[in-house]
């Protein structure tokens, strides 16, 4: 039974713990343990868990517990090698009614604890999860994780429920009874094992706790990707990353099974599809061909573990079609149109195949893969192929996109016209905003094109995004593919009346989108070229 304080949630004892763990992070984790202490009264302890670090942040600790009473350094033996051990450690060393998990190298933003515990409380809950943000350092571009789960304030209640929460597998961004933690037994994976948020957050919902959901930010992650070592989830470079990945997958899926909770397992592989799977196949492009060919087989190894169910309930939802096209080739193949798939939103780009009975397959030497169901989707809701490509000749260049025909949706619906943003990467405005005509070039293709002034954009790093406008008054947002023929990926310095020059580079991101980076003004020019020439000369 669950039962309401009599407090009211304003007036509660200090009545939260915040465990820290780092190793050897001292440049980082005065401010990660500084912003749980200024959580203020409701922080009882912060428990700073050291994994044997070796470039003095205990003594670091040791100093700031001096002159801060509710601060406790716990220091372990051996350097565990992951972070489940060194939370595990700090979860026994816990002595409040609720516990919050924090990384050196993260912050916790002002009324975050307050925020969760007040919901706990007020709803009785075991559990109560806020919204945590990507903050990508040093440019401070902010990304949500999971935002649609935390637009308002919500209770769920049994597993039917908790579904909705199997994506957001962060442990950081959620605050835990304490009893209710220890009566389970829930614990982190002990030892170097990566994802270990994964199969801890399955063992939280496998106990079926009661969990508020608040619109509050709560937790800041730190993104460093040019840090000299890459946290645990970035490093994704090596084959045994990927492994890791899908063991945390296997794990989590059969502790929910292993609960009973056949849902909750159907979402997490449904979670590994969509997200994982996805993520991945966008970077299989940066890796060599021997990375390329392990990856396939222990891929292809553990989606044979899936069940057929896993994949027929959407079977042409972007993740299932990847894990079919996968599951049916021995050998790594179409690796660029796959890479389109993966993106955000699903770009399905030509040719559209269908075998001897007329049926839309993969392709002709792939037809056990169909794509029956796709057909019958309207075109807003399909996964439309958008080619872009940027003629920088000056300032004033021009983009040209081509939308291409996919099984005849696209023309029963009408395309009318294409709206176009170049949205700026990492302050996140809008430079501009046009919407040009479509009108039919040849055979199931429509072109539009427009002038870009590429002074007005400034300096920056910009991303394309368009939504193509239907006559049925429906429309459908996407990326563009980028075209990379006849040099139109090449770095160009182009003359410019308002900067002098200005040094152009249209590229393809990892999933194959357009993008554009600009540097204005000879120094800003002269700053990239250098930096270029000190990456060749390494």
């Amino acid at each position: 039974m669950h039962t309401h304080p009599s407090q009211n949630p304003e007036q509660s004892p200090s009545r939260v713990a915040v465990v820290v763990i780092g190793y050897n992070d001292a440049r980082h984790i005065t401010e990660a343990v500084r912003s749980a202490l200024d959580q203020g009264p409701v922080v009882r302890e912060v428990i700073a868990v050291d994994d044997c670090s070796t470039d003095g942040s205990p003594e670091l600790l040791a100093r700031l517990a001096e002159s801060e009473p509710r601060l406790r350094v716990v220091r372990r033996s051996a350097n565990s090698g992951g972070c489940g051990s060194p939370r595990n450690t700090g979860i026994d060393a816990v002595t409040s009614p609720y516990v919050m998990f924090l990384d050196s190298d993260d912050v916790l933003p002002p009324g975050a604890a307050r925020a969760l515990l007040d919901a706990a409380e007020r709803e009785g809950t075991e559990v109560a999860a806020g919204l945590c943000v990507r903050r990508e350092l040093p440019s401070g571009r902010e990304v949500p994780w999971q935002e649609g789960l935390y637009t308002q304030r919500t209770v769920l209640t049994g597993p039917g429920r908790l579904t909705r929460l199997v994506p957001d597998t962060l442990c950081v961004n959620k605050l835990y009874r304490t009893d209710f933690l220890r009566e389970h037994a829930i614990r982190f994976p002990e030892g170097r094992f990566p994802y270990e948020d994964i199969v801890f957050t399955a063992r939280v919902l496998a106990a079926s706790p009661r969990v508020a959901l608040v619109p509050d930010r709560v937790y800041v992650w730190h993104v460093r990707r040019s840090a000299r070592q890459l946290s645990i989830s970035l490093d994704r470079g090596h084959i045994d990353n990927w492994q890791a990945r899908i063991t945390a997958g296997r794990q989590a899926h059969e502790i929910l099974l292993g609960a009973g909770h056949k849902d909750l397992a159907r979402a997490a592989r449904a979670k590994f599809l969509d997200h994982d799977l996805r993520m991945y196949v966008r970077e299989l492009g940066l890796r060599d061909a021997e990375y390329r060919r392990a990856w396939w087989t222990l891929t292809r190894a553990y989606l044979g573990e899936y069940d057929a169910a896993d994949f027929t309930a959407s079977p042409v939802a972007p993740g299932r079609l990847i894990a079919r096209v996968i599951l049916a080739s021995p050998e790594p193949r179409d690796l660029p149109r796959l890479r389109e798939l993966a993106a955000r939103p699903a770009r399905l780009c030509p040719p559209y195949a269908r075998d001897d009975q007329g049926t839309p397959v993969w392709a002709p030497d792939l037809p056990q893969v169909t794509l029956e169901p796709l057909p019958a989707l309207p075109a807003h809701r399909a996964p439309l192929a958008v080619d872009a490509a940027l003629l920088a000749r000056a300032s004033r260049s021009v983009l040209r996109l081509r939308l291409h025909e996919m099984y005849g949706q696209v023309a029963v619906a009408g395309p009318r016209t294409l709206e176009i943003e170049w949205r700026h990467r990492d302050a996140g405005r809008t430079a501009r905003r046009t919407t040009v005509a479509l009108t039919p070039a040849g055979t199931d293709v429509w072109s539009a094109r427009t002038p870009v002034d590429l002074a007005a954009l400034g300096s920056g790093t910009w991303d394309l995004r368009l939504r193509v406008h239907f006559a049925d008054g429906t429309s459908s947002e996407t990326s563009a593919h980028a075209l990379a023929h006849r040099g139109l990926l090449s770095r160009r310095v182009l003359p410019s009346l308002r900067f002098g020059v200005l040094l152009a580079q249209p590229y393809a991101t990892h999933s194959g989108a357009l993008a554009l980076r600009l540097a204005t003004g000879p120094s800003g020019v002269a700053t990239v070229l250098r930096g270029r020439l000190g990456r060749l000369f390494r």
